[in-house]
């Protein structure tokens, strides 16, 4: 079965794949074939091309610098620049914080805030998660109590994505104490340069360091940064997981991962195999009713402002999903890409071995992969909220 689009979209479809032919570099695109870690200069070179075409954010509405695509554009948008290679747009400026600035934000947060991450001038982090209060956000102790006109902000955020390169963080913050748990959290915007802040990485299973931990130490956060209403903070933050696992489901990555599965498969010699073959037809099997499951989700968007238990599904099943393709390239590997370290491919003479470089990522991103069902809500209690919603229903 294919999936069948309109002229319109099949237009739209070519427009977005010449666009990353010519404007992506051959530099990038290799780095992004070969599973190679992306730096924030990386990411900002690919940004910049977007952000002159006027696709950096293609979720925000027209007026605050959006495209004004189609939900099913923004899919398209979306598969053609991953599988054309390109890099993610991961920026949580983009992603998350944008979406609610436009929805909840004050004229002044707008104006002041919106053109920098449009450009990629300044990067947000997400201060969300802490220890004890991880898929349980309600459970949040870090504290801002009003003081004059500033809050002072006590607290330990961890996981933190790319705070390392971020000048800024949104966080949620519980600002009264005796409140029901989702009643007394509110939505500051935090200066990452602010005294009192204090960043430590977390180093990862495959050698990386792009979670980190955040402490907060007095730190004083003017009343002006203070999103929509007082405790009111749990509701934007519903608001802005519901974005946040929409696109976690990572159709396009799947399809990126799944036909890089298949070039080294080939080029390994497994092509024709009928193991290999029957497992990569399941993949292909499962990933067309995640993208069928996907595009239903865009038609209900579009009468609905917050996507549903849906996102739910579509994290839960597409990051398993992305995990599986992972770990398929590492059995294709083999012994050939144990090593995941650059520095361990060398032989004691300080010579690379004749190993395809097409391997050299392969367990760093098995490993990195790993995390796929954890954040964003952990796919457990993401069953937990499908379930509830249907026994409801």
């Amino acid at each position: 079965m294919r999936l069948e689009f309109s002229a319109e979209d099949e237009a739209f479809r070519a427009e977005v794949r010449e666009f990353v032919r010519t404007h992506l570099s051959p530099r990038l695109k290799r780095k992004a074939e070969l599973g190679l870690r992306l730096e924030r200069a990386d990411y900002v070179e690919w940004y910049t091309h977007l952000y002159e075409r006027g696709w950096i954010t293609p979720s925000w509405p027209k007026e605050a610098g959006g495209p004004g695509w189609t939900p099913l554009q923004r899919y398209i948008f979306d598969e053609e620049t991953l599988t054309g290679g390109a890099p993610r747009i991961i920026a949580s400026g983009i992603n998350m914080l944008g979406p609610v600035l436009n929805a909840f934000g004050t004229p002044e947060q707008k104006a002041r805030y919106l053109p920098g991450i449009r450009r990629s001038e300044t990067w947000w982090a997400q201060g969300f998660t802490e220890p004890g209060a991880g898929s349980d956000l309600a459970s949040v102790r870090t504290t801002a109590v009003l003081d004059g006109d500033h809050f002072v902000v006590n607290g330990h955020k961890v996981w933190t994505s790319y705070a390392h390169w971020c000048e800024m963080m949104f966080a949620l913050v519980r600002t009264d104490p005796h409140a029901k748990p989702q009643e007394g959290i509110s939505f500051l915007l935090i200066d990452m340069k602010s005294p009192g802040v204090e960043l430590r990485p977390i180093r990862m299973l495959e050698g990386g360091t792009d979670l980190n931990e955040v402490y907060l130490d007095n730190v004083r956060v003017p009343v002006g940064n203070l999103v929509g209403e007082l405790n009111k903070g749990w509701s934007y933050g519903k608001y802005l997981l519901g974005h946040e696992r929409t696109g976690i489901a990572g159709i396009g990555s799947c399809k990126q991962q799944l036909a890089r599965a298949k070039a080294l498969g080939k080029q390994q010699g497994l092509a024709g195999d009928p193991l290999f073959e029957a497992r990569v037809s399941r993949f292909e099997i499962e990933l067309m009713a995640l993208e069928f499951t996907g595009l239903r989700m865009l038609s209900a968007n579009q009468q609905s402002r917050v996507p549903a238990v849906e996102a739910s599904m579509l994290k839960v099943r597409g990051t398993e999903l992305r995990q599986a393709i992972y770990a398929l390239l590492a059995d294709i590997a083999g012994p050939e890409g144990i090593a995941f370290d650059q520095a361990a491919l060398l032989d004691q003479a300080g010579h690379e071995p004749p190993s395809p470089e097409e391997l050299i990522a392969v367990a760093a991103n098995y490993f990195d992969a790993r995390k796929l069902s954890i954040y964003g809500g952990t796919n457990e209690v993401q069953r937990n909220l499908i379930s509830r919603a249907f026994f409801n229903a």
